[in-house]
């Protein structure tokens, strides 16, 4: 990948350690031009929430040309099945789980697991969240988006364009 050294690019990834020196590297971006924004996988589950405003900020506010949704395969450090720390809210539990499958169609899945549990095939993550920016009526159509996945396999990251 040769991109323009000058422009800003935005990087929305997984939250891992050490993936923007591999970003640079491969990307040849200058570390002055790069915006990150973590989030706990790459999904966008909301086109009007806040990692999506801070993506459209960071866009008219930053000059952003380009955007990286980047996902992780092969994480160093495992998923906690978050659910088993709310054992003693098993009641709102099951209220949400019912509003999930009712009453909020917005909601990224059908259960309070799955939404904290966020989509397990990077690919289809990273597809996701890509046709949420590329056509959001507020991303200027300038800016090009695009998707990677880091394979840190064997402590040597690799990275794979992900087709969109």
């Amino acid at each position: 990948m040769n991109l323009n050294e000058n422009k800003k690019v935005l990087f929305l990834t997984d939250i891992e350690n050490g993936l923007e020196p591999i970003l640079q590297e491969v990307t040849n971006i200058r570390a002055e031009n790069m915006l990150t924004i973590q989030n706990y996988g790459t999904d966008i589950s909301h086109p009007y929430g806040d990692i999506m405003r801070s993506v459209i900020i960071a866009i008219y506010q930053e000059n952003v040309e380009e955007i990286f949704v980047v996902g992780t395969k092969d994480k160093r450090t495992d998923t906690v099945n978050i659910l088993t720390q709310f054992e003693s809210m098993k009641d709102k539990i099951q209220t949400l789980d019912y509003l999930f499958q009712n009453c909020m169609p917005e909601f990224s899945g059908s259960t309070v697991e799955e939404w904290l549990n966020g989509n397990e095939n990077i690919i289809d993550s990273i597809e996701k969240s890509f046709d949420v920016i590329r056509h959001h009526p507020l991303v200027p159509s300038y800016v090009k988006v695009c998707g990677l996945i880091v394979n840190n396999k064997d402590g040597k990251p690799s990275i794979v364009e992900v087709p969109t």
